[in-house]
């Protein structure tokens, strides 16, 4: 439920997970170039993997070196990027490889600072993102990188207005009997961004009320397969007219597991209307996929409330986002991301002898991240 943990958000694991395990801290958000009112939507992310396999360098999974040798990789990962534009143009994520020995972390609330030398490259803490990943044209020609060429420059402020509390789904009971293969917190699904973004040289204003921000956290042994995410804090109400500053919805897979057998993949969805706090973990999804846009229809219910969704987004306005698991593997299969998902989201209550419509909510710049597998049942 919209209950903050920022002990939860600070946990970086131990044990098991410290030496086969990943940690990813996202935020996405939109901005404006002020001369030509263009607005993108951008993402930073703090990817951690491996850390007690850390040297004093990053140790690559997908590099030959380290392949041939048998080593998994062992880095923090701070991913820049920006989703393409309504016409498919621009995309861009933009990868700088740090060894553990760079972090400096505190325990709660979560500071990270990566530190080369005396100076600090990228900052992360609750109310705050700084920093800069450059990426040459050479740099980007090697595979091991996963990366395109740029240069991406933020300085953030960061207020988290609605959060997403998973409960047991993310709690160190189920981590200790390892019955997930990833753990989800939305520590900011309903975000105001503040600041700055300039990418390859073009600034882009941030403005708290037109960022549309989301943050979360996720960590484990393996991704989830498939990896299915759905967010969106830009709702406008058909009943009112008017568009909703602390409403959102938030959607993400998580796949258990009875001790080391894969069970029916399940799917969690949380809304926030106006105040009132709505979470599903019985959902339904079905996915269309034709050759220009994926389609998602899900059907959410619990025992006082009913939501029915419906998103769509082209494919020309999503990238290809590049992971490597701890194990070393790259997902055979893409990982779609964009930022341009449009639909509805209709929203029940209970009653008695039925249901009663208590909204139906347009969706716009929903974050989508999919990755393609035989439709999602729950």
């Amino acid at each position: 439920m919209n209950q903050s943990d920022l002990k939860r958000n600070s946990y970086i694991p131990r044990g098991f997970l410290s030496k086969k395990g990943y940690v990813r801290w996202w935020h996405s958000f939109s901005g404006t170039q002020t001369q030509t009112g263009q607005t993108r939507t951008f993402f930073v992310e703090f990817f951690l993997i491996n850390p007690k396999l850390g040297a004093t360098q990053p140790i690559l999974g997908q590099h030959p070196y380290f392949r041939r040798r048998g080593m998994r990789p062992s880095y923090l990962m701070v991913k820049a990027g920006v989703f393409p534009d309504r016409d498919g143009h621009g995309g861009r994520q933009l990868h700088a490889f740090y060894p553990i020995s760079a972090l400096r972390a505190t325990k709660s609330p979560l500071v990270m600072q990566v530190r080369m030398g005396a100076e600090t490259a990228c900052l992360y803490s609750e109310d705050k993102i700084s920093g800069m990943v450059e990426v040459t044209p050479e740099e980007a020609r090697h595979r091991s990188f996963m990366t395109q060429a740029g240069r991406m420059e933020w300085d953030l402020e960061i207020r988290k207005a609605v959060s997403c509390h998973t409960g047991i789904f993310g709690g160190r009971f189920l981590q200790a009997l390892n019955a997930l293969d990833s753990y989800w917190h939305g520590e900011g699904i309903r975000s105001f961004f503040k600041g700055n973004v300039t990418l390859d040289g073009v600034t882009y204003e941030v403005t708290p009320e037109a960022s549309y921000g989301y943050a979360d956290k996720h960590w484990g042994r393996s991704f989830n397969k498939p990896w299915f995410q759905l967010a969106c804090g830009r709702l406008s109400s058909q009943r009112t007219g008017n568009e909703l500053r602390h409403s959102v919805l938030a959607l993400n897979g998580y796949c258990p597991r009875f001790l080391w057998l894969p069970l029916r993949r399940k799917l969690m969805l949380q809304v926030t209307y106006m105040g009132e706090d709505f979470q599903f973990t019985r959902c339904r999804c079905e996915v269309k996929e034709s050759g220009r846009r994926f389609i998602w229809h899900i059907l959410a219910q619990n025992k006082n409330a009913v939501a029915k969704v419906s998103v769509s987004c082209t494919k020309e306005e999503m990238l290809f986002l590049q992971y490597e698991d701890p194990e070393g593997h790259k997902p055979q299969l893409p990982l779609w991301a964009g930022a341009g998902g449009l639909g509805t989201l209709q929203l029940y209550h209970r009653v008695s002898g039925g249901r009663q419509l208590l909204d139906t909510l347009k969706l716009g710049d929903a974050l989508c991240i999919y990755q393609q597998e035989e439709n999602i049942k729950g």
